[in-house]
């Protein structure tokens, strides 16, 4: 049977756009095309360690370095390295898509808060001092948790890390928290023990977990020593592990550092990340109202109800090209009655996930723009990637997310990635299923990202690594 073609009719306000937007030319930026990362060896100043201690400074700086550098194997290649990271990557965003998706009061002791140090804890870490007179240490920093926490000795089961386990024993300022006490009321859920200590308990989405005592302990950054921050004393810890000592916890709850530590550093962080395929300047993150860069722009933080751990933003739309990808509408990332959906910003996640209508739209309008580039198959999560093979410099159309009250403008290397060392880069967006939308750290890249929970507001100040 003959199919006939049906004409199609078009409204005249819907006729004008399309037009417009065909007519429209796209707005491109040059790509200078860099190559996958390779193992990093670690190398840490010693002089920061042995650096004039001082409990009054308002105002500090820390190194970041990524978490590829702590435990590289030695006959690792740069695919391999990207793949594991794309690993951790998906387990990270199921633990933080479990975690918005579980209201607090079904978690119990057994199930705490999921969020980490496992494959999926967190891309970034510092070396701090514990305990008087301090013990160095490699710690994880993630935003999207809260509790701070080290390994401590005696292990019943401790993984592998680089440093020597803590020993709170061998520390003057390690006090244990009563189980009546305010601290370990703050806990989602607490324990105790027999001799009226405080336990606490985190849980990860691939079945690892910390259990042990909470208390209080001296962390010292570079010769600044914080007293009295509430941390949880690792005896048991199983699971995979990275080589780091524990966690800092920097989300927007009670118990995390900026939260804790309010009155010294008024409740203000920045970091900045650097793209480790074109910087050989490490990342690095600052507390303090130094933390707040000058031309930063500024968005809302959003409360979510049922979560206080996550940095919710309001993101009201993309644009490609200069033009605002049709489809792309807020109602796509609100924070339902139930606490699901929304927009957070992470630091452990690599690659942005948009919901799923959002990032074929997203997709859809950069292909169109970048028609010019040879593609390639797809790889990994990626479904746009290009063969560049033979190229330095490619123009693509640019990408701008609009955020509420803060337009930001990424660079091409933070949406077009090297996946490969034979020339193939995707495009560094993925979809989910999950009803929350994470901004990922290669799209923060160069970005100073500030996080003033004093103003309840997240701000992206441009070429903020300088």
């Amino acid at each position: 049977m003959e199919s006939k073609l049906k004409p199609m009719f078009f409204s005249l306000p819907i006729f004008l756009s399309l037009v417009l937007t065909i007519s429209t030319p796209l707005q491109y930026q040059n790509f200078v095309l860099t190559s996958l990362p390779g193992p990093q060896t670690l190398s840490w100043p010693t002089q920061q360690e042995s650096e004039p201690e001082s409990d009054s400074d308002s105002v500090f700086s820390l190194n970041l370095h990524h978490v590829d550098s702590l435990s590289p194997s030695l006959n690792s290649t740069p695919e391999s390295i990207f793949k594991l990271r794309l690993h951790r990557d998906a387990v990270r965003v199921q633990s933080l898509s479990t975690a918005a998706g579980r209201p607090r009061a079904a978690r119990d002791f057994s199930s705490s808060i999921i969020s980490g140090l496992g494959q999926g804890s967190g891309e970034y870490f510092t070396r701090l001092g514990v305990g008087t007179p301090p013990k160095y240490v490699y710690m994880v920093l993630d935003t999207g948790s809260d509790v701070v926490w080290i390994q401590c000795s005696p292990c019943k089961r401790c993984y592998t890390q680089s440093d020597p386990v803590f020993d709170p024993r061998k520390s003057t300022s390690f006090l244990g928290v009563s189980c009546g006490s305010p601290l370990c009321r703050r806990l989602d859920s607490a324990g105790c023990n027999s001799k009226k200590k405080c336990l606490y308990q985190v849980s990860y989405g691939d079945g690892s977990f910390t259990v042990g005592e909470f208390s209080t302990e001296t962390l010292t950054f570079r010769g600044n020593r914080v007293k009295n921050v509430a941390i949880g004393c690792g005896h048991d810890n199983e699971g995979l592990f990275v080589g780091a000592a524990g966690l800092l916890g920097l989300g927007r709850g009670s118990l995390s550092f900026p939260t804790q530590t309010g009155n010294r550093f008024g409740k203000k962080f920045s970091y900045c990340l650097v793209d480790r395929s074109a910087s050989s300047k490490p990342s690095s993150i600052l507390f303090g109202e130094s933390a707040v860069s000058r031309n930063s722009v500024f968005t809302p933080l959003l409360t979510n109800p049922k979560l206080d751990t996550f940095y919710y933003v309001g993101l009201n739309g993309i644009s490609v090209g200069g033009v605002r990808v049709r489809g792309i509408k807020p109602s796509l990332f609100k924070i339902d009655p139930t606490g699901n959906g929304g927009v957070i910003v992470d630091s452990g996640t690599s690659v942005t996930r948009l919901t799923r209508p959002a990032y074929v739209a997203l997709r859809d309008a950069f292909r169109v723009g970048a028609s010019n580039l040879k593609r390639s198959s797809d790889f990994s999560l990626f479904d746009t990637c290009f063969d560049l093979s033979g190229k330095a410099e490619v123009k693509v159309p640019t990408v701008v997310l609009h955020f509420t009250g803060a337009d930001v403008s990424l660079p091409a290397s933070n949406y077009l990635i090297p996946v490969d060392t034979d020339g193939k880069f995707c495009f560094a967006f993925a979809g989910t299923m999950s009803g929350l939308s994470i901004i990922g750290n290669i799209q923060q890249q160069g970005f100073r990202v500030v996080f003033d929970l004093a103003g309840n507001r997240v701000g992206f100040a441009p070429r903020g690594c300088a």
